[in-house]
């Protein structure tokens, strides 16, 4: 009996080339807190531990893409060293 894989990504395509997050950075990373958590504690199956290990790898990515999204903005905001 196979158990559900949890979802492998938080990613939902909003346009052609568009991808919007599901879950805030906050959310996402509680989440994987708790991932790492449970597969810390141990007495899983395999399967289950694998589950877990999947979730958390689309969860760091996720976090990954909130970060680099937040690096741009501040990199857009931030005053250029032209002088005029």
């Amino acid at each position: 009996m196979s158990t559900p894989h949890p979802e492998t990504t938080d990613l939902e395509t909003t346009g052609p080339e568009t991808t919007e997050p599901t879950q805030t950075y906050e959310q996402a990373r509680e989440e994987l807190a708790d991932v790492v958590r449970r597969l810390e504690a141990g007495g899983l199956t395999l399967e289950e531990s694998l589950a877990l290990w999947e979730r958390g790898e689309a969860l760091a990515e996720l976090c990954q893409h909130w970060l680099d999204r937040a690096r741009e903005r501040l990199a857009a905001a931030a005053p250029t060293d032209t002088p005029t």
